[in-house]
């Protein structure tokens, strides 16, 4: 079993939204996002995998493929359809959510990565 506390170890840059790749395999990547107050995440999509996001802290307006702005905070749990544009914005404070993605054939070697894929190196 892999663990990891996911509000620990938070790295926010001032200048732009971090993504801290947690685990990263041929099949999934789980990414921690941390935003200051104001940062943004421009549209884009994930073409071919879903994308799941669960906010941890802070709140912040998230946009679909409307583009209509919903504010949301910890506990929530968002769900883009793939290909479909999607974007964030932090509000005033950090805020911080884990995005899920599977599927996604972009990863195609057999090395695993990211914080969790290196405990025990």
């Amino acid at each position: 079993m892999k663990t990891f506390q996911l509000l620990n170890q938070l790295a926010p840059s001032d200048t732009h939204p971090e993504a801290d790749p947690i685990y990263v395999d041929r099949h999934s990547r789980i990414l921690r996002f941390d935003l200051e107050p104001g940062q943004h995440i421009k549209p884009h999509n994930s073409p071919d995998s879903p994308f799941y996001a669960v906010v941890l802290k802070g709140e912040g307006m998230f946009a679909g493929a409307d583009g209509k702005e919903e504010r949301f905070g910890p506990n929530a749990l968002l769900i883009f359809e793939p290909g479909e544009e999607h974007s964030v914005r932090a509000l005033d404070n950090n805020l911080v959510f884990v995005g899920f993605l599977h599927g996604a054939p972009s990863n195609v070697t057999d090395r695993v990565g990211g914080v969790i894929g290196r405990q025990g190196e």
